[in-house]
């Protein structure tokens, strides 16, 4: 069921190069380092090919599956501990122990000069439900269509951990009804105690290190926030290109709160 359940499957997936670890830095590490003391190391698991249905293109992508290693040995630990107890049910306790976030790798990105990369916050209402009270859906899948479409290709990096600008989706279900009572997303924030954006872009930044190789990025994004934090933590040669996707009735008093607070984006843009 899971790799880290059988020791042999591990084995092989390492053999094949399918399992392996890099550092904060991006540097590919052997599968059984544990890197410097103290240093965040992350476990990739890939590439799988993944023919994609969302947006008009279609792509194949290459999907890598992603996990720090601490939570990851925490897992192992925990399993162990499952097995001896029996019982298929409570091996989902495993589910909920680690944020597994991904990479999907989309056209020539691994030779091209500039690939489009486009870092995705996880976003349940928009991106699986469909919901319009924010443009997360559309954004996620016009990223594919256009790093489908560009001859450089790219990477579209989805963080799990990111629900609500890094809150959860128990705060953010909150905030939609503090909201609905008039609140913009970053006042609803601050009622519940929160900060207006907490998400941890480090995991992000490692990986766009290891795949972008020090070449040139293009960034999908209308948040300068997100080109500081990732800029700070040493990704190199990013440029923003702007993403304008899914303004509809719904969603525009949410996207004038974004670009009140900092957002690239223009009044024509919400029109």
């Amino acid at each position: 069921m899971f790799t880290y359940l059988k020791p042999g499957i591990r084995e092989r997936l390492v053999s094949e190069n399918k399992l392996f670890r890099i550092d904060a830095d991006g540097n590919r590490l052997d599968a059984e380092s544990a890197g410097s003391s103290g240093q965040r190391i992350v476990n990739l698991l890939g590439p799988i090919p993944l023919p994609l249905a969302r947006g008009e293109e279609h792509p194949t992508a290459k999907w890598y599956a992603t996990v720090r290693a601490t939570e990851l040995a925490e897992v192992e630990n925990l399993a162990s501990n499952l097995r001896e107890q029996g019982g298929q049910h409570l091996f989902a306790h495993l589910a909920s122990s680690m944020a597994v976030n991904s990479v999907l790798e989309i056209g020539p990105a691994a030779t091209s000069k500039s690939p489009l990369v486009r870092v995705h916050s996880s976003c349940l209402t928009g991106d699986v439900f469909g919901s319009q009270r924010c443009e997360c859906g559309p954004q996620y899948e016009a990223a594919i269509d256009r790093i489908a479409r560009d001859p450089e290709g790219g990477y579209l990096i989805y963080m799990a951990g990111h629900e609500g600008r890094g809150i959860g989706l128990w705060a953010k279900a909150a905030t939609y009804l503090l909201q609905d009572a008039g609140e913009n997303t970053y006042q609803a924030n601050r009622s519940l105690g929160l900060p207006d954006d907490s998400r941890d872009f480090s995991d992000a930044a490692s990986l766009l290190k290891y795949f972008g190789q020090e070449r040139a990025l293009r960034l999908l994004t209308n948040n300068p926030k997100k080109m500081e934090d990732l800029t700070a933590m040493g990704v190199q040669n990013l440029t923003r290109v702007k993403h304008v996707s899914g303004v509809n009735d719904c969603n525009r008093r949410y996207l004038e709160a974004k670009r009140e607070w900092g957002h690239g984006l223009d009044e024509d843009d919400l029109g």
